[in-house]
């Protein structure tokens, strides 16, 4: 999910530098040379020690690779892929050891995003408004078949795995803003189909706030995060399964945040440190989003990143 960061020459540079002072009493009669043309086309490439998207562990918390590219034209018209390693889907089925039915062999190593919209300063310079539609496609074999919504709300912990196709469709409207020093912007996406292989999750929708601020110092950039995932149809009241004590309110919804820091290198390459967190909530004895091991997907993690973009 996208969660996107885009963002030894030195030797080089130096004879640049270098020749260009030689040559500088010849500048005023040479003919002034054009500024390289920007591509449309840039690609990325991260490595994190774990993918959390909207606060939740994709990868069980293990390292992740990721990568993409972009084609932004003039007009504002944009289109571009995002891939990631992941395992939640696989850890998710794999993990279902009830009497009811359920898919062991499920696979699925690899998230693809596509996306497409239109980005243009239409209030002013600095607030570029957003709008556009993203599809999260995950290739799976071994998926298993659907549950009836009875078996669901009677099983709400396992709502995840009851056999619903994990790729999801979300329109979504953006509004970026630019103080000073402070970027940032506020965001609001809508699920137009169920919701990572959760059922009657249709009209869920994540409302966000991301800030930055640059520090002026080494490169560095303080940011901020802030978001609510809302999932409709996922609050019932529940008995405990065969006796697990797993009786309770369930609910799929919850808020998450992130605070970190990002450092530019330069040459397109950055790093990033930050610490995330949400306030899912916790059934019983199940994690409503859990780990293969019974842990919390959504609980806080420190995660680090390295970007190269090109």
């Amino acid at each position: 999910m996208k969660s996107l960061q885009k963002k030894a020459i030195s030797a080089v540079a130096v004879g640049l530098l270098t020749g260009l002072a030689c040559a500088s009493a010849f500048a005023e009669d040479a003919p002034a040379a054009d500024a390289p043309e920007a591509s449309p086309v840039t690609a990325n490439v991260t490595v994190a020690s774990s993918y959390i998207y909207r606060g939740i562990t994709q990868s069980n918390n293990k390292p992740a690779i990721q990568g993409g590219f972009d084609y932004a034209h003039e007009s504002g018209f944009y289109v571009g892929n995002w891939n990631s390693s992941i395992s939640w889907i696989s850890d998710s089925y794999n993990a279902v050891s009830t009497p009811v039915k359920s898919a062991p062999s499920t696979s699925a190593p690899i998230e693809m995003d596509f996306y497409a919209g239109f980005k243009k300063e239409l209030i002013g310079e600095g607030f570029a408004s957003d709008f556009g539609v993203l599809q999260y496609y995950y290739p799976t074999t071994g998926l298993g078949g659907i549950q009836s919504k009875a078996w669901v709300t009677a099983n709400p912990s396992l709502r995840q795995t009851s056999g619903v196709n994990p790729s999801t469709t979300e329109l979504y409207a953006a509004q970026n803003f630019t103080f000073g020093a402070v970027t940032g912007f506020g965001k609001f996406s809508y699920a137009v189909s169920n919701l990572f292989g959760l059922q009657n999750s249709a009209g869920s929708f994540y409302p966000d706030l991301t800030a930055n601020y640059d520090t002026g110092m080494y490169g560095i950039t303080v940011n901020a995060h802030v978001g609510y995932q809302y999932v409709p149809n996922n609050v019932v009241t529940t008995v405990a399964l065969a006796g697990a004590g797993n009786g309770g309110t369930w609910n799929a919804s919850y808020a998450d945040w992130k605070l970190g820091l990002t450092k530019d290198f330069g040459g397109g390459l950055s790093g990033s440190a930050y610490y995330t967190g949400t306030s899912a909530q916790k059934v019983g004895s199940t994690y409503v989003y859990a780990t293969p091991n019974g842990g919390n997907a959504g609980r806080g993690n420190a995660v680090v990143a390295l970007t190269k973009t090109f």
